[in-house]
């Protein structure tokens, strides 16, 4: 899914954003270039920076700076530290900007990996990334089958019962999922103090055993099972899924999958430098 960007307006004292013969065109095209500017700002060494370090980089008011990364945040494009207030580059540039899955360390380091597993179970493999509220699609390897389970990369999870949701919100502090499904972010049937208490229980069983499963509770024709990808710190930075059509995966065959999930995700793991969990 693409989302549109409306541009902010800047009036700049130094004549950013206006141009020569007061064409709408040149002043739209003054915007975009502005926006991108801001977003050039942020490196691999300065991946957090505040409005006015931007604003000084860039030679445009703060003002300004703050309307192209609240529009920004509110696409996604960008994300605010909780702790600095400084802003970041947002996954949300994954399903606009086909050329950053490609420097993705993730995304590279697994995708051998995903394709053994594919191979290995006749089924879709995936590499799933978490935005804070959902997952998201950026590596993906289809099933051989013509009646598979595949989605567009960039596509984004927000049911509490998908597999790759329930690995990223095992997580989490307690409060902080309730939070997401109580506010709606996280979509979520069951809202009520004994379907939140079971639900709570789930994603501590997800995190115990190293697994997360999804038996027809999302899609009534659909499973899907998703493990956990660590780094050197031993968090949890992707998941590695495999969704199928329900038909074809018995309840033995949920397990065997799950197997192979763990064991492929553990691979990843390794290839990222990273440890399992305690």
């Amino acid at each position: 899914m693409v989302s549109t960007m409306t541009p902010a307006t800047t009036s700049d004292s130094n004549g950013t954003g206006t141009s020569t013969n007061g064409g709408t065109d040149a002043k739209g095209a003054s915007v975009v270039v502005n926006a991108i500017a801001v977003l050039r700002t942020f490196t691999a060494d300065e991946p957090l920076l505040g409005v006015t370090e931007i604003a000084n980089r860039v030679g445009m008011h703060k003002s300004s700076v703050s309307r192209i990364l609240a529009t920004f945040e509110q696409e996604n494009l960008v994300e605010r530290d909780p702790e600095t207030k400084r802003f970041r580059l947002g996954l949300g540039l994954i399903a606009v900007a086909g050329p950053l899955l490609a420097e993705m360390e993730e995304r590279r380091v697994a995708y051998p990996v995903l394709r053994q597993l594919a191979e290995q179970t006749g089924e879709t493999s995936a590499l799933m990334l978490w935005n804070g509220d959902e997952a998201i699609c950026v590596e993906q390897i289809a099933s051989h089958h013509q009646i598979k389970h595949t989605t567009p990369l960039g596509a984004r999870y927000r049911d509490a019962m998908s597999a790759s949701v329930q690995v990223f919100l095992s997580t989490l502090p307690a409060e902080r999922v309730r939070e997401l499904l109580r506010s709606g972010a996280i979509t979520f049937p069951g809202m009520d103090d004994a379907g939140l208490m079971a639900y709570e229980a789930r994603l501590q069983d997800v995190a115990r055993r190293g697994w997360a499963g999804n038996y027809g509770e999302s899609s009534m024709d659909e499973v899907g099972v998703a493990a956990p990808v660590r780094d050197h710190r031993g968090d949890v930075v992707a998941a590695v899924l495999i969704p199928a059509p329900r038909f074809r995966v018995s309840k033995e065959q949920f397990e065997r999958l799950a197997e192979a999930c763990v064991a492929a995700a553990a691979k990843v793991t390794t290839r990222l430098g990273g440890r399992p969990a305690s």
